[in-house]
């Protein structure tokens, strides 16, 4: 096997590239869904609690809700992600690892009797709406509360 110097510096330049990518307070995921929340008056949450398991991006103590906002890529969206045409052997298992791992934090916060929202980057790109809405019925359904349209209170 012979020393490409271009494959070197391919190489080197995109493992700079993947390593500046940030996985915490990334602008165009969970930060965009953190002023939608705000928007919408929601409050009650924590950003990266690390006393959780998986360190949701949001986490609803009290309604016992772990909200992820998960990369196309980084987390292989069925919609959208892609595994990448160089290296590609690492890049399927990486990306398969990183669903497994979803899978199982999921399951580990359900046996703790919480509820797990996953929203996909696609998805709160566009339509925040929905995913807001979303938030919204999971944090009713966790208090027993439901929307009431017309209904005159009781009493």
């Amino acid at each position: 096997m012979c020393f490409n110097p271009e494959f070197a510096s391919t190489s080197e330049s995109r493992r700079s590239n993947m390593r500046a990518i940030r996985s915490r307070r990334n602008k165009t995921t969970e930060m965009r869904l953190r002023a939608h929340i705000v928007a919408a008056g929601i409050s009650g949450w924590r950003m990266h609690d690390s006393s959780i398991p998986g360190q949701p991006d949001f986490y609803f103590r009290k309604k016992q809700l772990a909200v992820f906002v998960d990369g196309c890529f980084w987390h292989g969206c069925p919609q959208c992600g892609h595994i990448p045409s160089t290296n590609r052997h690492y890049w399927s298992a990486k990306l398969a690892k990183n669903r497994r791992r979803d899978i199982l934090v999921s399951r580990a916060l359900r046996r703790l009797g919480m509820r797990v929202l996953r929203v996909w980057e696609c998805q709160l790109r566009e339509n925040p709406a929905k995913c807001v809405t979303k938030l919204v019925r999971l944090l009713e359904l966790r208090t027993g509360l439901r929307r009431r349209t017309g209904a005159a209170p009781k009493g």
